[in-house]
């Protein structure tokens, strides 16, 4: 009975979750904070975000992004937050903003030093050791509901990546990069499916720990990579699960019974 209880207060987070994915496609993604920091005299704008944070698996990948001041095309191509696309969306946008950027940058930080540090601390180094890798040195940072310990000046936004091109181009970057690292993980760490949800707590991922147990690249600091139960990581899955357009239909078709 408790089995089911739980299993029914994880759907209903999942839905609230679908539903605030839902409420986030309605927010406009466009270079309006870029241009209200140009008008204040800012002009090496970095972008940063990260993906990841949520998985059971692997590390969380961070990216910086300075891009030119005109973004017409990013965002005429669609540019928005990476939950919000395709793959093949995020693929062919990821070489589109690496063609234009005046400097990006990719940072990780592995399961080791997630478990040491946990994980809202392992996120802020990932994104500062991204944004230190930029061969361009930002005169402002726009981050994705975070402040960093850095000398630049900083704007720390609230869903920044579903209302600046910058972050979202951040928010790209990183998640691409992070899924090809867990496709070719996959092959090396077969039976968990990473390949398919990219190491995030999905159903099928928390049978395989039951199954298998963890490998050497899960985050021993997660009760589910313990074989636990952990109500603030099924919150925080709720809202992670699933960082791909393609698999929304999965996420409300899970089979939570």
């Amino acid at each position: 009975m408790a089995k089911a209880s739980k299993k029914r207060v994880l759907k209903k987070k999942v839905t609230a979750a679908t539903a605030k994915q839902r409420m986030l496609k309605l927010l406009i993604c466009s270079d309006a904070p870029e241009q209200a920091l140009r008008y204040h005299g800012f002009q090496r704008i970095a972008g940063v975000d990260e993906v990841g944070r949520g998985a059971l698996f692997g590390p969380v990948v961070a990216a910086a992004v300075i891009l030119p001041e005109c973004l017409d095309e990013l965002a005429a191509a669609g540019l928005k937050d990476s939950k919000q696309l395709t793959r093949e969306e995020r693929e062919t946008l990821d070489t589109q903003i690496r063609g234009m950027a005046l400097a990006f940058a990719i940072a990780a930080v592995d399961a080791e030093t997630i478990d040491r540090v946990n994980i809202y601390q392992a996120s802020r180094m990932a994104m500062l050791a991204a944004v230190q890798a930029l061969t361009i040195e930002p005169d402002h940072l726009l981050i994705d509901a975070m402040r960093l310990d850095h000398p630049c000046r900083q704007t720390k936004l609230i869903y920044g990546d579903s209302l600046s091109l910058s972050i979202a181009a951040a928010s790209v970057i990183a998640k691409v990069h992070r899924d090809a690292m867990m496709r070719e993980l996959d092959a090396l760490h077969p039976g968990y499916g990473l390949a398919s949800h990219k190491g995030y707590a999905t159903p099928a991922h928390r049978r395989a720990l039951a199954e298998i147990g963890p490998c050497a690249l899960h985050r021993r600091s997660f009760a589910p990579c313990r074989g636990e139960d952990d109500e603030e990581l099924d919150e925080l899955t709720a809202e992670l699960l699933f960082e791909d357009a393609d698999l929304e239909q999965d996420l409300e078709a899970a089979d939570w019974a």
